[in-house]
């Protein structure tokens, strides 16, 4: 059995007491009666991990916050994914009624999303062990990307129970905005994306820009898409006073400083923001350590050969543009941190090729931060164009440069901006979101319970 034993649940980290002999994380105590019993899956990554690595970003934070937010109205989560260190305890409690399930399948270390696929058999059936062991019977699967959702499709077959099915990002998307092979997702993905989408009870899009690719691009059904948006926590991200963030964090309190937030991933467009601020420091030479881009995400090594393909070629273009004073990479923070690296910024910039929401540019307008953003997706959807911010088009450092000269230049803009943005973030509470995802469970688990769920059949080529 690869579940490792766990003994009485209270909350915190004690010594086992188990034959094994490690120490675990011990989830709390799950209510007796809930009002449903939900398997959260998130294969390829931990809700629990930390920010801005290969594999983590927008989805870690959706999965916590609504799993929590689920688990505070009553309802027992159990959100599985894959255990990359043998470390971590197998079962660690998040939050309440709500615990994240490490699975044991293939090698218990970080590996890439491809090969992750190979071992998704051997993931979905320590799954149905651990829900078998424990006498356990759910009543509804949340899958997220395209991973989970194949795992959704064989567990709620043996289960019977229905599933709602997030991609987070879309593979056919992805590869129309792809400038290389590189950067190409594989045909797997996209053959196991459009078989989720015909098997799914409900599929969750973050925008009606997403329902429409969705409808577009993977024929899926409209009446089974429901649009729910993603959110943030608008008691963590909230306007601080630029100096208190700027001394809290050791950052210069006289210099204008422009944030990127994310993943270190060629389709974000970091080389799109390096090369804007290139044509600002050539536009005024003598005015350079008054700029100052930061980079929050990727890891931060000392030794080129350990760099990830992307940071590398990051690096490289910093040495090539001769901006090695103004760009600084700071590698992934903790999130606690993150509102102090917003309020202390000037601007947010997003430059990406394609976002299927955009929650860094949420966070920071909740922060009351204006955002520069490429006019795509879900971004066209969160930033008002001239009211918190401006939308640019997507690889073009020129018209990033313009914009962040404008709000470099205005300050009064930037407040206005900012104030708009704290306005718009308030429709965005996890609360919120949250109450939209109860009801599409609750009227799930009720069609279930009286009558059998439409479904279109197509096999996966």
């Amino acid at each position: 059995m690869v579940w490792k034993e766990t003994m009485t649940m209270i909350e915190g980290t004690n010594e086992c007491k188990c034959s094994c002999g490690q120490r675990s994380a011990y989830p709390p105590v799950q209510i007796a009666n809930p009002r449903g019993r939900i398997a959260m899956l998130s294969v390829h990554t931990c809700p629990l991990a930390i920010l801005g690595g290969k594999s983590t970003g927008g989805m870690n934070v959706y999965v916590r916050e609504v799993s929590r937010e689920l688990g505070r109205r009553g309802w027992a989560v159990d959100v599985f994914t894959h255990a990359e260190n043998p470390a971590r305890p197998i079962e660690v409690g998040m939050a309440g009624n709500v615990r994240v399930m490490h699975v044991i399948a293939g090698p218990e270390k970080n590996v890439g999303k491809n090969e992750l696929s190979s071992y998704l058999p051997e993931f979905t059936e320590n799954v149905r062990s651990f829900a078998r062991e424990r006498g356990y019977r759910y009543d509804l699967i949340h899958s997220h990307y395209w991973l989970s959702g194949l795992v959704a499709q064989e567990l709620k077959r043996d289960w019977a129970v229905p599933n709602i099915h997030m991609f987070h990002t879309l593979g056919r998307m992805k590869n129309r905005v792809a400038r290389s092979k590189e950067e190409r997702e594989l045909e797997t993905r996209i053959q196991a994306e459009q078989f989720v989408v015909d098997q799914s009870d409900r599929l969750v899009a973050a925008t009606p820009i997403e329902r429409r690719q969705l409808l577009d691009l993977y024929d899926a059904d409209p009446s089974r898409i429901s649009v729910i948006p993603c959110g943030t926590d608008l008691s963590l991200f909230r306007p601080i006073p630029t100096k208190e963030a700027r001394r809290e964090l050791g950052l210069p309190e006289d210099r204008n400083l422009i944030l990127f937030v994310g993943r270190i991933d060629p389709l974000k467009g970091i080389d799109t923001l390096m090369k804007a601020i290139a044509i600002l420091q050539s536009e005024s030479p003598e005015k350079k350590e008054q700029l100052c881009l930061v980079i929050i995400g990727g890891q931060v090594e000392d030794n080129p050969s350990y760099m990830s393909r992307e940071m590398k070629n990051l690096h490289a273009l910093r040495e090539e543009l001769g901006i090695q004073e103004v760009v600084t990479f700071l590698g992934a923070q903790n999130q606690e941190l993150l509102p102090y690296y917003y309020s202390a910024s000037d601007i947010v910039v997003m430059p990406s090729h394609y976002e299927s929401f955009g929650m860094v540019a949420l966070e920071a307008l909740a922060s009351g931060t204006p955002v520069v953003a490429s006019n795509v997706g879900g971004l066209r959807y969160i930033v008002n164009d001239g009211k918190s911010g401006f939308l640019v088009p997507p690889r073009s450092p020129e018209t990033v440069a313009n914009r962040i000269r404008d709000l470099v230049n205005d300050p009064a803009l930037r407040r206005k901006m900012g104030e708009n943005g704290m306005q718009t973030a308030q429709r965005f509470s996890w609360s919120a979101i949250t109450s939209n995802v109860e009801s599409v469970y609750e009227e799930l688990i009720h069609a279930r319970a009286y009558s059998v769920l439409p479904r279109r059949v197509r096999a996966m080529a």
